[in-house]
């Protein structure tokens, strides 16, 4: 006989199947969202250093990688483009023929049900590395003329047949800007997934070398967020869902579930969580050690993003993901 009361939690974890039986959360191929880096030539496919196992695509390449991503079954992809040439309008960011504009042509005519979801951003597209526009005197981020640009790009990733468009820019005012101008043009039933809550963070290293988007001089301090601050976040979504955001964004994950679970008690829209490279690497570099079991850790660090709110996951480690739950995880 016991000689204390006591409750016996343990009786729900004696046996796999109890286990699975009570499991709260659970990832599913249906919450990954996969990011693939289109470049202008043919025949690259060229795997970026920080990055193991990302890669580069040449259109012709991408054609091959996307044909894995849906017979994974992974049902969205968001593009980001590296283009060839720069210069301070960003052109090519919202040129009929960009990287971004051609690659989305490309995988909608192969797969019209993959939903194709575009990166809205000027970074890539101009030697300065920001934003948004350079003032060339002052080297300030201007945010309004900004606007104009970074509208007209959404537009262009749509009429090129994107399903959605992803603002990362954090411009004020800027899903405003989209959702008039798509509006304006008939495409009142495209959604916006704003990268609302994103933080000036250490951890986008390997992504600025996979997007050749470094920020030439100084930071993004001005507009991206203050890792310290947790209320500022919420007045950002505030504002975002007023000026018309169908999907809400945190950026990054991993240092940031408090947000992410912030966002899910606040908002009814679905919430995004962009598992960024970083995270990526340093999970990939502690495995490649023997440190860590990837798999497992992996299958942790997500599932965590999910519990603490996450509808969608956007990561790099999608595939592995859809193949892990194949393999019955």
């Amino acid at each position: 006989m016991n000689l204390f009361d006591f409750q016996r939690h343990r009786r729900l974890r004696r046996s796999a199947g109890i286990r699975a039986m009570v499991r709260e959360n659970h990832l599913s191929v249906n919450d990954m969202l996969y990011p693939v880096f289109a470049v202008e030539g043919e025949g690259i496919k060229q795997e970026i250093r920080s990055m193991p196992g990302v890669y580069h695509f040449s259109l012709d390449k991408l054609k091959i990688e996307i044909q894995e991503v849906v017979d994974l079954g992974i049902p969205s992809v968001i593009l980001f483009g590296v283009p060839s040439h720069k210069d301070e309008c960003s052109s090519e960011a919202y040129s009929e023929n960009g990287i971004v504009q051609q690659a989305i042509r490309m995988i909608k005519a192969d797969h019209p049900d993959l939903v194709v979801i575009t990166d809205v951003c000027l970074c890539q597209y101009n030697p300065a590395g920001h934003c948004g526009i350079v003032d060339a005197e002052s080297g300030n981020i201007l945010n309004d003329p900004s606007l104009e640009l970074i509208a007209k790009t959404a537009l262009s990733h749509v009429q090129a047949g994107a399903d959605i468009v992803a603002p990362s820019d954090m411009m004020d005012g800027r899903i405003a800007a989209i959702r008039h101008l798509l509006d304006e043009n008939g495409y009142t039933d495209i959604p916006i997934m704003s990268y609302s809550v994103k933080y000036a963070s250490a951890y986008y290293g390997p992504f600025r070398e996979a997007a050749h988007s470094a920020p030439a001089f100084g930071d993004r301090k001005t507009y991206q967020m203050d890792p310290a601050n947790s209320r500022e976040a919420l007045r950002e979504a505030d504002s975002d869902v007023v000026e018309g955001a169908d999907f809400l964004m945190v950026k990054p994950a991993l240092a940031y579930l408090d947000i992410l679970r912030q966002l899910r008690d606040r908002y009814d829209l679905p919430i995004v969580a962009y598992n960024v490279s970083g995270e990526y690497a340093m999970i990939k570099a502690a495995a490649q050690n023997g440190w860590v079991d990837e798999k497992a850790i992996v299958m942790e660090t997500l599932l965590g993003m999910k519990r603490a709110g996450a509808d969608i996951i956007m990561t790099y480690f999608a595939k592995d993901v859809a193949r892990y739950l194949k393999e019955g995880n």
